[in-house]
């Protein structure tokens, strides 16, 4: 069952959905589900009650809670002009240094409600980047770390995920789209790299044929035989290292 709860920040108070584990499953492990750019919606609450029912207590917090009030957004949000440049604007305004900062409020949050033990962090689109510097900065809680569809992981940009990786204790598994503009196979090889010298035990999988936005059901580019994929790698790595 869903619990709004409201998260407080050093920037104010983020909006989020917390979900407790149920049945004979049950473990003290949490994970942070890290949106993806459209915000929060019943698609992602989906997929956290998938997690919750796994056994995990599950925190989906809202990483544009400074922009508030906005959208709601649907998955075509892209295709308009109005929602396009709104949503560009909240995208570059919600830096990964502040994410990073907002994820000890997020971990104390999971911790009161009773996940005292490792933690795992999973991001799609733009959150995958925030799973994998989060997974970085608080290396003693997040045991297991996982990106799908993420964009930028290996930039040029200052704050890029993979010049983190040296501080990554994580397992780590990245699902790439098959053809994906935002993580390109430069990109790809380049984040390859550097968890490889980093030491990092990790996974790069490629999955052939999938449209960035695959996993989540309400993206017009939904796969339902690559989404279950992407369940069982998810289910496999945190039953491997959360529990």
């Amino acid at each position: 069952m869903r619990q709004d709860v409201e998260i407080k920040t050093a920037d104010g108070a983020a909006s989020a959905a917390l979900f407790a584990p149920a049945g004979p499953n049950a473990t003290p492990s949490g994970v942070i589900l890290y949106m993806d750019a459209f915000g929060l919606r019943p698609a992602l609450y989906g997929m956290a009650e998938k997690l919750a029912d796994a056994g995990y207590f599950v925190l989906v917090p809202d990483l544009f809670y400074r922009s508030a009030p906005y959208g709601p957004f649907d998955t075509n949000a892209f295709s308009n002009e109005t929602t396009r440049v709104q949503l560009r604007a909240m995208l570059q305004a919600t830096t990964q240094a502040m994410t990073e900062r907002d994820g000890a409020a997020f971990i104390e949050t999971l911790t009161a409600a009773g996940a005292t033990g490792p933690i795992g962090a999973v991001g799609y689109c733009f959150g995958g980047g925030r799973a994998l510097t989060a997974a970085a900065a608080y290396p003693d809680r997040i045991a297991a770390a996982a990106s799908f569809h993420g964009g930028n992981l290996a930039s040029d940009a200052p704050d890029s995920p993979h010049l983190r990786a040296g501080s990554i204790r994580a397992r780590v598994y990245v699902g790439e789209a098959g053809v994906d503009a935002s993580f390109p196979p430069a990109q790809s090889a380049k984040l390859a790299e550097a968890l490889r010298e980093a030491g990092v035990d990790h996974i790069l999988e490629n999955y052939v044929g999938m449209a960035h936005g695959w996993a989540v059901s309400d993206h017009g580019v939904y796969d339902e035989a690559g989404a279950a994929r992407h369940w069982k790698r998810l289910l496999e790595l945190f039953g491997e290292t959360l529990r």
